[in-house]
Parts: structure tokens; C-alpha cells; sequence
């Protein structure tokens, strides 16, 4: 039961009630009404202009659709804060004001300690899709990895391996490292070093190198196919193969793969020899305490 103490010195009477504390009320109300009339107001502009602000802003500058959506929604996001913060102040309804920022406060610290990898991968596909190191569709590769890419999310990149293994890497990761995107220009030099002989006729090396270059498909005539000599090696005078394609419509590892193909053959055909590292041991050896010439002290005698 409440204590008849406790009742003392409230009215009963709803006039007197109404005497006491209407002002009051009536004040609270108008408090409450002043906000959410400003809040609505507020929002409802902020919203249509900043959102179309931004958006207009990131179309301007050829961001993907993505990073527009992102946009749209940060500034919505931002016209709703704005609104529940100015709407408070205009109302003088101190308590939402000083809540409002408490609240506002402790939910950035707490998302920037839980979510700093998240955040950092999230700003590293917004540079990457504004800045397009790669596309979809390209071959990468980037800290010993490679992998043709897929899909561009905002927080991940997705690549299939030529194993075909789909591997999801961090954005972070990637907009950190060196990337190397072989198939971003229109041409693209493929490589690969030809061993002959010391006595094999090097003029009819590179001309077979440069012959079974023209029969491929996909390599260009223009830069035209080269084998200069750069090395003299310990059993072998190497001519460094050089052919240019088109990375977009080629690939660099089927036209190396024929090319050299062809060449081996060739070379056998045409008796240009491509030789192997050998090691030749002179000496003798004793066995049962018999002594035995190698071959070389044989035909010295």
C-alpha cells in the first residue's frame, strides 16, 4: 500500500492538477512537438540535397556504381544524424542533445577498435575502384600469387586461379602491395632464352627463332620478333627470344608454349644443337690395390 504520508500535498482534484503542473506539461509538449516537426523538416531536406549533392558529385568523377550507392548511403546516413542533432538544439530539448552525442561517441570508438580491418578494406576498394589498377577479366599477380580477377566487391577482390580455384583476397592486401597487370597495355613482350651449341651456326639459330615466330598465331609482326645474343654461358651461347602479342586477345602462355615447340623441332631437324650442362671426372682409382687408368690416361698412352 502507498503511505497516506506520500499522498500528502498532491492534489486529487484535476483542476488543481492542472493548475500545478499544466505549465509544465504544456511546455514539454511544445519541446516535443518543435523537435519532431524540425526533425522531419530537416531530414526530409537534408537528405534530398546532400544525397543528391554527393551523388552528383561522384557521377562528376566517374566513380562505379558501387561507390555512388556507398555514397548515397553515408550522406543519407549523415543527413539523419544532422537532423536528430540540429532538430534537439532548435527544441532545446537538452536531455536527446547530450544522449545524441553520448550515444553518437561510444558508437564510433567502439566500431573504430572492432572494425579497423573492416574500415581498411573497405577505403582500399574505393581507391581501386576509382583508381583501376586492374579490371574485371585481367590477369594479376601480386606477393608470389597470380589469378585472373573476377568481381571487385568494396571489401574483398575474388580471383580464379588457372587451377580454377576461386581465392577471396582483402582489399587492403592488395592496394598495399606491388600488383603487376600483365594484360593492362596493348602490347605485351613474351620472352624466352634459346641454348646452342658453341660450333652451331648462330645466324641459322635466329633466323629458325624468328621463322616459327611468324607461323604462330597471335604473335605480331609489328614489333617484329627478335633473337639477339645476350650470353655466353658455361656450355651454351644463348639467344634471348623476344615476340610481341596482344594480351587481351592472346594468351602469353599458349604462344610461348608452340613457339617453343616449334623451335626444338626445327633446331633438330636443321642439326643445331641445344646443349646440356655435363660434368666430365678425370683421375684413377685403386681398386684391391690395383690401379686403374680412366680413359683419358688410356689414350695418352
Amino acid at each position: 500500500m502507498v503511505s497516506p504520508t506520500l499522498l500528502q500535498g498532491i492534489p486529487t482534484n484535476p483542476g488543481e492538477l492542472f493548475a500545478q503542473y499544466g505549465d509544465v506539461v504544456l511546455a514539454f509538449g511544445i519541446r516535443i512537438l518543435t523537435f519532431v516537426v524540425a526533425f522531419v523538416v530537416l531530414y526530409r531536406i537534408g537528405k534530398s540535397v546532400f544525397v543528391r549533392m554527393v551523388k552528383r558529385a561522384l557521377d562528376s568523377r566517374e566513380f562505379s556504381s558501387a561507390v555512388v550507392s556507398l555514397g548515397s548511403s553515408i550522406a543519407g546516413a549523415v543527413a539523419l544524424f544532422g537532423a536528430v542533432a540540429v532538430a534537439a538544439a532548435v527544441a532545446g530539448v537538452d536531455a536527446i542533445l547530450t544522449a545524441f552525442a553520448t550515444i553518437t561517441g561510444a558508437l564510433a570508438l567502439g566500431v573504430a577498435f572492432a572494425a579497423g580491418d573492416i574500415i581498411e578494406n573497405f577505403v582500399a576498394g574505393i581507391f581501386i575502384l576509382k583508381d583501376k589498377p586492374f579490371e574485371v577479366g585481367d590477369h594479376i599477380e601480386w606477393d608470389g600469387n597470380d589469378g585472373i580477377v573476377r568481381e571487385i566487391d568494396l571489401r574483398v577482390t575474388k580471383l580464379d586461379t588457372f587451377n580454377n580455384e576461386q581465392v577471396t583476397v582483402p582489399n587492403g592486401d592488395l592496394a598495399n602491395s606491388v600488383v603487376m597487370n600483365p594484360v593492362a597495355n596493348e602490347t605485351r613482350r613474351v620472352p624466352f632464352d634459346f641454348g646452342i651449341e658453341y660450333d652451331a651456326d648462330i645466324e641459322l639459330a635466329r633466323e629458325i627463332i624468328i621463322e616459327e615466330a611468324h607461323k604462330i598465331d597471335g604473335i605480331l609482326d609489328d614489333p617484329e620478333p627478335t633473337a639477339p645474343v645476350t650470353g655466353l654461358a658455361d656450355s651454351a651461347v644463348v639467344l634471348n627470344g623476344r615476340v610481341w602479342i596482344n594480351p587481351r586477345k592472346t594468351g602469353a602462355g599458349g604462344v610461348k608454349n608452340q613457339w617453343v615447340e616449334a623451335v626444338k623441332t626445327r633446331f633438330d631437324a636443321e642439326g643445331v644443337g641445344m646443349p646440356y650442362p655435363y660434368t666430365e671426372l678425370t683421375g684413377s682409382i685403386s681398386v684391391d690395390g690395383i690401379e686403374t687408368a680412366t680413359a683419358e690416361a688410356i689414350s695418352d698412352d
